[in-house]
């Protein structure tokens, strides 16, 4: 099972970007999907993007798509989240996570494993 630690939030003006990387253990992460969900202040966790275990397909809420971009790097056990053109109502914290399926990865109970989570915030 892997563990995982997400990096690279912080606080950014709207129209800025990030790129939240999040590294996994363990010598199996690329038989893993991986999501990327986020969770605002007084509202449910919900999907952001995700990524197939070869990278050939990936998912988009579409609420981010043409903003976010998912990919991973097998080799260095690492998922990344670029995103771009940062809105107020992006704030959240946003949280990695990893699943030996590989169909509806937009479904967070379809996960087994998360982070801890890295906190977003836009200033407008």
């Amino acid at each position: 099972q892997v563990q995982l630690v997400e990096s690279g939030g912080g606080l950014v003006q709207a129209g800025g970007s990030l790129r939240l990387s999040c590294a996994a253990s363990g010598r199996t992460f690329s038989t893993y999907a991986m999501a990327w969900f986020r969770q605002a202040p007084g509202k449910e966790r919900e999907f952001v993007a995700a990524i197939g275990w070869s990278s050939g397909r990936t998912y988009y809420a579409d609420s981010v798509k043409g903003r976010f971009t998912i990919s991973r790097d097998n080799a260095r056990n690492t998922v990344y989240l670029q995103i771009n053109t940062l809105k107020p109502e992006d704030t959240a914290v946003y949280y990695c996570a990893a699943t030996g399926r590989q169909i509806n990865l937009w479904v967070s109970a379809r996960y087994d494993t998360w982070g801890q989570g890295t906190q977003v915030t836009v200033s407008s």
